[in-house]
């Protein structure tokens, strides 16, 4: 009796591990242009929202089902997305080409300050100095963000056209993207490679937003042009969900009243 149970607990640990490792799919990213293996391509699962990226052979392992899409993208290459199919996980590793990009330096114009010597005429020329002020986010250097004087929450309750309401029209229909965007904040992987980018490809991809419509709702979350212009996709990522979290607060408060 004692033998059939080891028995039994074998073959369903052997089952489970079975089934963990064909909800795997395995592949080798590899430059077009000579076929030479990719090394730190980013990989990441759209439907699970985890992430990869690629060893110093090109490989790489990720969990995902079928039709699941996965995302490719590196420095210098074409990104693209591929659907995982019954075939892939059946039999195994598969070749994924990655395209380069040509390169073009974009034209660079330095506005230079021609002084006169006189000072009341000098310093109109000097530009205006932006009177944002920087706060942190848990997990982010201290540098940290930009935002106005007043705290986010007052100008969200103050303001005539509630950034807090602007997102939740663009997500409120699309509770899969408020989901990612939970589970974005949640994966190392996500969180390490959008800390790297500043792109908003990524982003845009996760969220299924345009680009500029992903930069109204961080503009209209109170956050400067100048911050939405330097910052990596992982603060704009942070300043999505504060935004969020603040329309949250506001809801319940709403609710109480009535």
């Amino acid at each position: 009796m004692k033998n059939y149970l080891l028995l039994l607990i074998f073959t369903l640990v052997s089952a489970i591990a079975i089934a963990q490792e064909a909800d795997k799919v395995l592949g080798v990213v590899i430059n077009a242009s000579d076929d030479t293996p990719l090394e730190s391509v980013n990989i990441v699962n759209l439907n699970q929202v985890i992430g990869t990226t690629t060893n110093s052979k090109g490989e790489f392992a990720i969990s995902a089902q079928v039709n699941d899409t996965l995302h490719f993208s590196y420095l210098g290459f074409k990104s693209i997305k591929v659907r995982v199919t019954n075939d892939w996980l059946k039999f195994g590793s598969s070749n994924i080409v990655l395209t380069e990009l040509a390169l073009a330096l974009e034209e660079v114009v330095v506005n230079q300050l021609k002084l006169t010597g006189y000072l009341e005429v000098d310093i109109k020329q000097v530009p205006t100095i932006n009177d944002n002020y920087r706060y942190s986010i848990s997990g982010l250097p201290s540098a940290g963000y930009e935002a106005s004087k007043k705290s986010g929450l007052t100008k969200v309750i103050g303001s005539i056209f509630n950034p807090a309401d602007f997102l939740h029209r663009m997500f409120g229909k699309k509770p899969n993207e408020l989901r990612k965007l939970k589970k974005m904040k949640e994966d190392d992987e996500i969180r390490n490679l959008l800390a790297s980018r500043f792109d908003r490809e990524m982003l845009t991809v996760l969220l299924q937003v345009d680009r500029v419509d992903l930069d109204e709702i961080v503009s209209q979350c109170n956050y400067s042009k100048g911050f939405i212009q330097s910052a990596n996709d992982l603060q704009i990522l942070d300043a999505i969900s504060e935004c969020y979290e603040e329309y949250k607060l506001l809801s319940r408060g709403r609710s109480r009243k009535i």
